[in-house]
């Protein structure tokens, strides 16, 4: 039910209609965007009003493909980042490893030389200890 307030006589009453809906009651163009860079809705009676909106949302969409392909980007510099530390974990790995073996097979080159020293010694005391059986 519609009520209506009593206006005197002497006032004049106009009354507006609006043709064209609130800029906020349009659907957003690209929802993805944020606000301010949406696309503002065109005026339909002007040909370049349309075609300004055609060309923003042209621009809308390459920004926002842009946008995506930054985001695939910085995924795969990620990835390809840890990777690089795999690897280079993996270098310190061998580095290290290889480092081991050097002093693992000096260590080897040593004890050899020991062993073949004190097999000398063993003999010379083996050959002592028959020379003095042998003199007795």
């Amino acid at each position: 039910m519609i009520t209506t307030a009593r206006v005197p006589a002497d006032k004049q009453v106009r009354i507006a209609f609006n043709d064209t809906p609130p800029e906020n009651t349009f659907p957003l163009a690209f929802p993805e965007l944020e606000q301010q860079l949406q696309p503002l809705p065109p005026c339909h009676g002007s040909k370049e009003s349309m075609q300004v909106y055609k060309q923003h949302c042209q621009i809308a969409e390459e920004y926002y493909e842009v946008k995506k392909e930054i985001a695939r980007l910085e995924e795969r510099k990620k990835e390809l980042i840890a990777r690089l530390d795999q690897a280079e974990k993996e270098s310190m790995d061998a580095a290290q490893l290889a480092k081991e073996y050097a002093e693992l097979t000096e260590d080897n080159l040593t004890l050899k030389l020991a062993q073949i020293q004190c097999a000398e010694q063993l003999e010379k005391l083996r050959i002592q200890y028959q020379k003095r059986q042998g003199s007795s």
